[in-house]
This record gives structure tokens, C-alpha cells and sequence, in this order.
């Protein structure tokens, strides 16, 4: 699978408490942010997103945020929160048929079989990867990630992160939240840092 080559940059981004926020992410790399819990981090990848209210900048190679609708964006740049939500019963139905589903739900260590399980039976590591797959089966250009491993043990979250390594190397961008600085290390993430006060310093 091969991605666009693209830029998201991010300029004044900012809410009425927190900003104003630069970032550039270029297609094929890894931006990673760290810092205090309640430091904002995760509110900064959902204001890209458009999720929560802000003003300010957003553009996708030529594009601006504002010319595309919300769905089309969140199509290109995808953020996947740590606890995902589900608006079906099943794990299949949030999937689109296609003869790669297997390898890709493997890739990441989930059986073909969990698809016919109900999602109120997963647990917490799972819901986390079945949301990453079903956010990769979209081919986004860019993925915004908040705690994608918190849920998972060393293994799992090892099987997650060879995943995204590889979808980087095919020109994939990625910003992720993380607590845990060797996981940034091990993305070879460009480490930014929250402050207490919502300011984003880079490393």
C-alpha cells in the first residue's frame, strides 16, 4: 500500500485556553507528543481533526481544512482516540469486505475469528486494535494516534508498532500521543512536549 506524498501543517491553532500551536508532518514521518495528563495533548489531535471547536489553520498539501467537508477530512486525517467508539454490535460490521481484512487483522495480532465477536466482549487491547485496523482499511494520509498501546502488553503493543512502522515506511504520517517515551523512540518520532500550560515545545 502506498500513501500520498503530503504536508499537514498545522498554524495558530488555538481555543479560547489552549494554543496557539505550529506543527508541520510530512508523509513517511512520525511527530510524537509527550507530557503531563490534562496538558491538552489529546484536545490538540482532535482540534486538528475538527472535532472540538478552534480556529486557526489546517492544510493538507494545498488544501485548506475549511474547503473540505467533515467527513472528507476525517477520511484523509484520521484520529483514532484511546478508547474508540463502536456503532454496531459487531466487530465485522465495522468493516468493509475485502480479501486483505485477514492479513491485516493478524498484522496486528487479532484472530480472522474475532470478527464475528461481539464488540461488548472485547477487551480494552483489542478495541484498540480493531479500531487502528479499521482506520488503516480507509487509507488515510495521515493518522492521528492517542495512547494507540496503553491497553495492550509488551508483545501486542510490539506487533502494533511494527504495524505502523511499516505503513511510515510506505509513506503513512503519524502524530502520536504517548506516555512512554521508548515508544517514540522506537517510531523514530520527532518528540514535541505538552506543557502544563498547553504550550508545545519541541525536544
Amino acid at each position: 500500500m502506498r500513501y500520498a506524498t503530503e504536508m499537514l501543517r498545522v498554524r495558530g491553532l488555538r481555543t479560547a485556553s489552549r494554543g496557539p500551536y505550529d506543527l508541520d508532518l510530512a508523509a513517511g514521518t512520525v511527530v510524537g507528543i509527550e507530557g503531563e495528563s490534562g496538558s491538552g495533548k489529546s484536545l490538540l489531535l482532535r482540534m486538528i481533526a475538527d472535532l472540538d471547536p478552534n480556529l486557526g489553520h489546517v492544510t493538507l498539501a494545498t488544501r485548506d481544512r475549511q474547503d473540505m467537508t467533515g467527513p472528507e477530512w476525517r477520511s484523509r486525517v484520521i484520529y483514532v482516540p484511546s478508547e474508540a467508539g463502536f456503532w454496531a454490535a459487531s466487530v465485522r460490521e465495522h468493516f468493509q469486505a475485502e480479501p486483505t481484512l485477514r492479513a491485516q487483522l493478524e498484522e496486528v495480532g487479532l484472530a480472522e475469528s474475532m470478527l464475528d465477536a461481539p464488540i461488548a466482549r472485547l477487551s480494552t487491547g483489542e478495541r484498540q486494535r480493531v479500531a487502528l485496523v479499521r482506520a488503516l482499511q480507509r487509507s488515510p494520509s495521515f493518522l492521528l494516534l492517542d495512547e494507540p498501546t496503553s491497553g495492550l502488553d509488551a508483545r501486542s503493543a510490539a506487533r502494533v508498532e511494527e504495524t505502523l512502522l511499516r505503513r511510515v515506511a510506505s509513506g503513512l504520517g503519524i502524530l502520536v500521543v504517548s506516555h512512554e517515551a521508548g515508544q517514540l523512540q522506537r517510531l523514530g518520532a520527532r518528540i514535541h512536549r505538552m506543557t502544563r500550560q498547553g504550550e508545545l515545545l519541541a525536544s
